[in-house]
C-alpha cells in the first residue's frame, strides 16, 4: 500500500510540474540561448550586458543560469546573497528581481556556501533544469535570456528540449581559429536540433593601447567572419577588450549602462539592436 502511495504521490508532482512547465513556458514570449563551443569566452558577460541591454529599452527580461557547475551570474548581476521568496498569494517561489524589468534565476542563489561544488551526475541535472521551469513561477516576460554553460552537452540539450521551441541561439567565441573550431562544432548542435541561430558574436576583438593608442589583435581578428560565411549564419558584433568589463562584472554593475560612451559598450548597444531586429513584432 505504501509503494502504492508513493508512486501516486510522484505522479501527482510531475503532472504538476508539467502543468506548471506549459504555463511558465505561455507567458514568455521569446527564448534566447547563449551558447559556445569553449569556456572562457566571455559568455556569461554578453549573457547578462544583452538581458542588461533589452531591460534598458523597457522589455521584461529573465536571465536563466544553467551552468550548475560554475553559475556566475550571481556575482555578475549584484544579487549574491540574496534568496528567491514566495510571494503574497503564490505557492512557488519567483526568480530575484535584479532591477527594474530584470529577474534572474541561478543555482548560486540556492548555495548556503558560495565555495560548495556540485557534485552532480547528469540526470540530477536535468532534474535541476527541468525544476527551474516548472517549480519556479517566472513572471510574464518579453524575452528569456538562457545562460549554458561551455559545449554541446546535457545542460543546452535539456534546456532546448525541455522549452521545445527555442527563438534564437547566440555563439560566443574569442577570435583564435583554436576557439572557433569549437564554435562551429555548437552552431551545427543548434542546426542539428533545428534552433534558429540568431548569429555569432566575437568577443574580445580587439585591444586599444592605452599609452599609444594603438589596436592590438591579441587574439587575432576575423575569425566570426569566417565562421559565418562558411556556415552562412549573421554576425551580431564584434566587442573589443575593455578592463572595465572585467570591473563591473566583479561588482555586479552593468557595463553597458555605467560605461556605455565607451567602444564596446556600443558594440554591445548594437548587438542588441540586432536581436530586437530579429523580433520585429517586438
Amino acid at each position: 500500500m505504501q509503494i502504492q502511495e508513493e508512486k501516486e504521490r510522484k505522479e501527482r508532482i510531475e503532472r504538476e510540474r508539467e502543468v506548471n512547465l506549459k504555463d511558465n513556458i505561455s507567458r514568455i514570449k521569446y527564448k534566447i540561448v547563449i551558447l559556445s563551443g569553449k569556456g572562457g569566452v566571455g559568455k556569461s558577460t554578453v549573457a547578462v550586458n544583452l538581458a542588461y541591454g533589452l531591460g534598458l529599452r523597457g522589455k521584461k527580461v529573465g536571465i536563466l543560469d544553467i551552468d550548475i557547475h560554475g553559475p556566475s551570474l550571481a556575482k555578475m548581476l549584484g544579487i549574491e546573497g540574496k534568496v528567491m521568496q514566495i510571494a503574497v498569494g503564490r505557492k512557488r517561489p519567483a526568480p530575484i528581481k535584479v532591477v527594474e524589468n530584470i529577474y534572474a534565476l541561478t543555482i548560486a542563489s540556492m548555495l548556503k556556501n558560495p565555495d560548495q561544488p556540485i557534485i552532480w551526475r547528469g540526470p540530477l541535472k536535468m532534474h535541476a533544469i527541468k525544476q527551474f521551469l516548472s517549480d519556479i513561477e517566472w513572471p510574464p516576460l518579453d524575452y528569456l535570456i538562457i545562460d549554458c554553460p561551455p559545449g554541446t552537452g546535457d545542460e543546452p540539450l535539456s534546456i532546448i528540449q525541455l522549452l521545445k521551441k527555442v527563438d534564437g541561439a547566440i555563439i560566443v567565441s574569442t577570435p583564435q581559429d583554436v576557439a572557433f573550431l569549437d564554435a562551429r562544432k555548437t552552431i551545427n548542435f543548434a542546426k542539428a536540433l533545428d534552433t534558429p541561430i540568431l548569429g555569432i558574436i566575437e568577443n574580445m576583438s580587439g585591444f586599444k593601447c592605452p599609452y599609444c593608442g594603438k589596436d592590438i589583435d591579441l587574439f587575432k581578428k576575423g575569425g566570426a567572419k569566417k565562421a559565418a560565411i562558411d556556415l552562412k549564419v549573421d554576425i551580431l558584433g564584434e566587442i573589443p577588450i575593455d578592463t572595465n568589463i572585467v570591473n563591473t562584472s566583479d561588482n555586479g554593475r552593468p557595463f553597458i549602462y555605467d560605461f556605455n560612451k565607451l567602444p564596446a559598450a556600443k558594440s554591445m548597444e548594437k548587438i542588441v539592436d540586432k536581436v530586437l531586429e530579429k523580433f520585429p513584432n517586438k
